[in-house]
């Protein structure tokens, strides 16, 4: 993928924690509005689509534009007006302004896992139980149907996914005669030895970023977050897979092997190009950002399945990703829904991973084609066989917090403040954790930290 999670959830910031706290304080439950769309049969919907009509849908993903085109030839006489108006904070910012004015949202927005709970519960979006997408749950890995699934409804169709695997530099490895990591120990050693070798060089990067702390969490089995029925949170860091990830992270921050290098920087890109940052642990969207950032480096990287704390236990979580929801304040929901449909369908989502995304559609991960694809930026390696059963081996079992993209834009104030001293990350975990209740609780939530 391209931006689309370039910055994983470090994008979702102060503003839109700001505007966002308003709608929570008076949380509801979310479903759909008492209209003439709830509980659309199939047939309504395909009429509804043979009707003149139009819609608005926000998203960023570049996939999108194709995809709009290949719908209006299938369906001439609906209007799709796609409108890109930014990414991450900018487009939630506007989409919960337009929220709270009851006016100017669009049918159908674009949103990250991450971010979905905070708009489902507040009745922003449709459920879409009532237009028969419960028949779809099939379709798609569980990783990406179990983020789209909230107390019983359905707020979104995934669109793309983010399962994690390690991206290195083979050259390098092969250079200092390493074996490539299977285990996190193993990734340590290899670490202090790339650092031994050249101090300007490193294992990876990274100064602190919150998407990557709770994707690694959640591969480490850590299930710090779970809410039970509407308002009731439990938000605990102390729990063993938090503490399995952030007492493995520690040898790495406090022993100076990664590079102090924010990701997405001119440094990172760099840094990529010359092999002086020999990993990266990542979603399978990286791909296309190597290909496009790091052209000069084309034919040095491979992707390898995560390090894993159990040798010979497979194990993986998802960073990134996103599906498409259906707001309330849509007065054309049945078009909305069938466009859904067709977006993040069999149809849309070839057209999705023909452009470069990685699907949420089981078909399209088992295709021989997408799995036979062999890469000439990684060597000629097929790449897919990889990233594909790293869907497969995702941690069950992870849920975001109804108040996440606060809590992310936090976590500067609080783990990133452990990065920056090098002192115990599980300190700066139990900050955040307290900070997190703390503002749970300010917005009318039952809040618990064990």
């Amino acid at each position: 993928m391209t931006t689309m999670h370039r910055s994983g959830r470090r994008w979702a910031g102060v503003a839109i924690a700001a505007a966002l706290a308003g709608s929570l304080a008076a949380c509801a439950p979310a479903g759909n509005a008492a209209d003439d769309d709830a509980g659309a049969t199939a047939d309504e919907i395909a009429a509804a689509l043979q009707e003149e009509s139009s819609i608005t849908v926000w998203g960023w993903a570049p996939q999108l534009e194709p995809i709009v085109e290949a719908f209006e030839e299938k369906y001439p006489k609906v209007d799709v007006k796609l409108e890109n108006v930014g990414t991450g904070n900018d487009h939630y910012t506007k989409l919960q302004n337009a929220i709270k004015a009851g006016t100017g949202a669009p049918d159908v927005a674009q949103v990250e896992y991450y971010a979905l709970p905070q708009f489902a519960l507040s009745g922003a979006f449709v459920d879409l139980t009532d237009f028969g997408a419960a028949e779809l749950e099939d379709q798609y890995t569980a990783s990406t149907w179990g983020s789209v699934s909230l107390n019983d409804g359905i707020y979104a169709l995934p669109q793309d996914s983010g399962p994690m695997a390690m991206f290195y530099r083979a050259d390098v490895f092969e250079d200092l005669g390493l074996d490539v990591p299977t285990t996190w120990d193993e990734y340590i050693e290899a670490g202090e030895a790339i650092h031994a070798a050249n101090p300007d060089a490193y294992i990876t990067n990274d100064v602190g970023d919150a998407g990557f702390t709770t994707s690694m969490i959640w591969q480490a089995g850590g299930q710090p977050y779970s809410v039970e029925g509407e308002s009731d949170v439990i938000v605990d860091f102390g729990d063993e897979g938090s503490r399995t990830w952030a007492n493995t992270w520690n040898e790495l921050v406090q022993g100076d092997l990664v590079a102090p290098i924010s990701s997405w920087s001119d440094e990172w890109y760099q840094g990529l190009a010359d092999g002086s940052i020999a990993t990266l642990v990542i979603g399978a969207w990286m791909p296309g950002n190597l290909e496009s950032g790091v052209p000069d480096a084309a034919g040095k990287w491979r992707v390898a399945p995560m390090p894993t704390y159990e040798e010979g236990v497979a194990a993986a979580a998802e960073n990134g990703g996103g599906g498409d929801a259906i707001l309330e304040q849509s007065e054309n929901k049945l078009v909305a829904y069938g466009f859904l449909e067709f977006l993040n369908g069999p149809e849309g989502a070839a057209i999705h991973a023909a452009n470069g995304g990685f699907p949420s559609t089981v078909a399209d991960l088992e295709s021989d084609e997408f799995l036979d694809y062999e890469s000439d930026y990684f060597g000629g390696q097929k790449i897919n066989e990889v990233l594909v059963q790293a869907s497969k081996d995702v941690v069950p079992g992870w849920s975001y917090l109804p108040f996440q993209t606060y809590a992310n834009s936090i976590y500067g104030d609080t783990v990133g403040q452990a990065y920056a001293s090098k002192s115990d990350l599980n300190e700066g975990l139990a900050a955040w954790q307290e900070a997190t209740v703390e503002y749970g609780e300010e917005q009318g939530f039952t809040v618990n930290g064990r």
